[in-house]
Parts: C-alpha cells; structure tokens; sequence
C-alpha cells in the first residue's frame, strides 16, 4: 500500500491567522487595530479548547459552533463590542482563509512522488471542502475525512481509528501531519506515524514523552524529507 498522509487542516495548510487583517479593520473604528493579532490568537486557543472540553463532556456540535462561540467569548473577554453584523461578517471570513503560501506546491511535490493525501480534519465536511477549494489545493487530496463521522473531536482516539477505517489503512502506512502537537501526540498514541510543522521556532512540543516521528517548519521542509 503507498503511504498516506493525512493532514491535519486548521493551522497546518490553512492560516487561521489570515483574519488578522479583517479583525484590524473591524477594530480600526475603535482605535484598537493593534488588538488584532491578540483577538485572533485567544479565537483559536478558545476554539480548541471549546472542542476539548466538548469532547469530554460528550457533547458534540459540529467545530463551526465551537468557532462561533469563541468567538463570541473573545468579544466579551477583550470588549471590543462587534455587531451581530461583524460577527457574521467574521465568520464569512474564517470560512475563506487562506492556505499557507508554501502549501500548493509541496502536496503537489508529495502527490507526484506518489503519495496518497487525504484531508483530516475537526471541521465539518462541507466548511473543509470549502477552505480547501478557495484555497486551490483541493484537487491534491484524495478524500476529506472529518471528525463529524464520528461526532468526536481530536485528540479522541475513536478519531484516528475512524480515519485507519476510512482508508482502509495500516498504522505503518498512515502518517498524520499536523501542526497541533495535542493532534501529533494524538496520532501517535493511536500508534500512527505523526510529523509535527513546528511554524514557531519558539514553539515548545509537550513533555509527555510521546515525540513525532518527524518535526519540519514548514510543508516545504516535509516534502523534502518525504517525497
């Protein structure tokens, strides 16, 4: 069987950091466009850890929900007042962010060595197919495997079992690529290969002795020690 990767979407090809630009818009008519980069990075951390916490509670909705809502909690941790309309408009956005730049080229260097992609992912289906066609590399993917399938978020290990199902596949075969170490430390547990794109050179990986099989920076750096 060829290997397959399976990449994690959120954060590894897709910047969630690309509603920066639009949040200092937004918060331009407060003279607060320098909060920006600080809403956008508590809207993700809330927004994993409202999947957490759902998981554990056994309470599944669908992530966009979970976005929604830490969204809303970012609103009123940092008072910065949006409208229903800015919301809305917030939330359109984060529904079109952009791949990160490096990302088309490398799946295509991975596909022509004959690797078999697939997209993993905590986003429902239809908001991955979304991203991945505005971002232009969905025809390097074989198929989108969401944890919606299973109502069940990553790092559950229902979840990796759900995508060895999925691609009829072997744990030797199956590599999961994330930039989330709770994903990689998730992946590996389930006794899958992991490669963690450490995109922060500062970034610490959890001490729990779990280590990817592989840390590169970037999709640039996976596809040269892979393909």
């Amino acid at each position: 069987m060829a290997t397959i990767l399976a990449f994690d979407v959120y954060g590894t090809l897709i910047d969630t950091h690309g509603v920066v630009d639009e949040l200092a818009l937004r918060l331009a008519v407060q003279e607060r466009s320098d909060l920006a980069p600080e809403f956008s990075r508590r809207w993700r951390d809330k927004q994993l850890e409202y999947s957490f916490r759902r998981g554990l509670m056994g309470a599944y909705v669908d992530f966009a929900r979970c976005t929604r809502e830490a969204l809303e909690f970012t609103d009123r941790a940092l008072q910065t007042r949006f409208s229903e309309t800015d919301k809305e408009h917030l939330m359109g956005v984060y529904a079109r962010l952009p791949a990160f730049p490096e990302a088309a080229a490398a799946l295509e260097r991975l596909v022509a060595a004959g690797m078999s992609c697939v997209a993993f992912s905590n986003g429902g289906r239809e908001a991955v197919e979304g991203l991945l066609e505005q971002a232009g590399i969905r025809e390097c993917f074989d198929d989108v495997v969401s944890v919606d399938e299973v109502k069940r978020f990553k790092p559950d290990p229902a979840v990796y079992a759900h995508l060895r199902y999925r691609l009829e596949s072997e744990p030797g075969d199956t590599w999961l690529i994330s930039s989330n170490a709770f994903d990689v430390i998730g992946a590996r547990h389930a006794g899958l290969h992991a490669a963690w794109v450490r995109r922060s050179p500062d970034a610490p990986f959890d001490p729990w002795g779990i280590d990817p099989d592989l840390t590169v920076p970037d999709l640039d750096a996976l596809a040269e020690r892979l393909a």
